[in-house]
């Protein structure tokens, strides 16, 4: 079975548990406990045998001490913070047409959204940050209103082009997307991998987007790849840098002596472009497409390895998630360890406190510690050992909620 009949297996099973859950859902209990054989905090910490205290949407304490009874005992399961992803787009989907449809109807359009946000909560994700398509607006009010299951949604509704214009120009777009609701800017500072990835804007256009963003009070995510537009944005005071396939070590130092985070795609992004090539072709993407996205692959992989070899560099957790890897967010989690290196604590608190302190939530969420919003899973086995173990999730409890509690039943894969 390919990936795009297992992700409509998954979203007619998710989204028949969807009209339940929606009819049923209430409120948290005032109190409830979790016990768990391994918690993780989300720091690098590690309790074993603890007890989680939840109060409403909150941590109220954590306890190491056999207390009897508890509301949800999860015998050998890992406990973790909620998953937090830096960079995806919750609303883009396979329709009958191919992908992502004009055609389809406003209502189409909006329940393929509710499916994606679903089967990404029920991975693990309780957290993503959408940059930026105007609908993600009505899904996160949804969503926040408790009126549907799904991550807590960040979204910049729109982005900065080189269509965009002058420096003014920019500035009264990022002034006006402030005012419509947006919770952070997205700049365009470069093409795609697989159109050559050639810079688009200038300084003066990164100085005024992440300058006005700045001023407003607005983050800053600035898609990029050459360390030209990398290193101008970096000095232009934005706060994250995507994908970034060619950024040389130069730049990366730079990046963290100023603090800038980096959210790399290196197992989801073109794996999912190339498994699913016959539902993208025809809408921009063309063999000569697949052939450079094939080609690199394995310089992405060498880049990422190259940004953990400097200390400091803040790598954050994103997959750039489009149609048909929804659901599928931490294979890139997975890739990170297994192909690249990276340490499976380091990881983990990429896409737990790290990631939370990147999109201005460190003090609210990506870590258990009281006082601290209650977005909590559980995986059955131990990722510290065993990365692989994310892709179990059996728990999930989003500010006091509980979403998901099936041991031994996992999204389809």
């Amino acid at each position: 079975m390919d990936s795009t009949s297992k992700q409509r297996g998954a979203t007619a099973w998710a989204f028949a548990l969807v009209l339940a859950f929606a009819a049923s859902q209430t409120q948290a209990a005032d109190a409830v406990s979790i016990r768990a054989a391994t918690v993780l905090d989300g720091r690098g910490g590690v309790l074993e045998n603890a007890t989680i205290l939840v109060e409403g949407a909150r941590i109220s304490g954590i306890s190491q001490e056999e207390s009897g009874a508890v509301t949800y005992d999860l015998g050998n399961l890992t406990l973790l913070p909620g998953l937090i992803e830096a960079h995806q787009h919750i609303g883009l989907y396979f329709s009958d047409q191919g992908m992502s449809s004009s055609s389809d109807t406003p209502a189409q359009q909006i329940l393929h959204a509710a499916e994606n946000a679903y089967v990404t909560l029920m991975s693990g994700v309780t957290t993503v940050q959408s940059p930026g398509a105007r609908s993600d607006l009505d899904l996160r009010d949804a969503i926040a209103r408790g009126v549907i299951p799904g991550p807590r949604i960040l979204t910049s509704i729109s982005g900065i082009w080189i269509e965009t214009g002058t420096p003014a120009q920019i500035s009264e777009k990022i002034r006006s997307l402030q005012a419509e609701g947006a919770d952070l800017i997205k700049v365009v500072a470069a093409g795609t991998l697989r159109d050559g990835a050639a810079r688009t804007l200038s300084d003066e256009q990164l100085e005024a987007a992440c300058g006005e963003a700045n001023a407003v009070g607005l983050r800053t995510l600035v898609h990029a790849h050459n360390p030209e537009e990398t290193r101008a944005a970096v000095l232009a005071g934005c706060t994250q840098i995507e994908h970034g396939g060619f950024i040389s070590d130069e730049v990366f130092a730079l990046m963290a002596e100023r603090g800038t985070y980096f959210a790399p795609n290196v197992g989801v992004l073109q794996q999912n472009y190339i498994r699913n090539r016959d539902r993208f072709v025809g809408y921009g993407f063309t063999e000569e497409s697949f052939a450079k996205m094939e080609a690199v692959v394995p310089v992405v992989l060498a880049m990422f390895k190259r940004s953990l070899t400097h200390e400091n560099l803040k790598i954050v957790f994103a997959t750039d998630a489009v149609a048909g890897s929804h659901g599928y967010n931490v294979d890139e989690l997975v890739a990170r360890v297994q192909l690249g290196g990276q340490d499976p604590m380091a990881a983990i608190i990429s896409a737990t406190s790290l990631g939370a302190e990147a999109i201005g939530l460190g003090d609210i969420i990506g870590a258990v510690a009281p006082g601290m919003e209650a977005d909590l899973i559980a995986v059955d086995g131990d990722p510290i050992k065993d990365i692989t173990a994310l892709q179990r999730v059996v728990f999930v409890m989003k500010a006091g909620k509980v979403y998901k509690n099936v041991k031994g039943q996992y999204l389809p894969r």
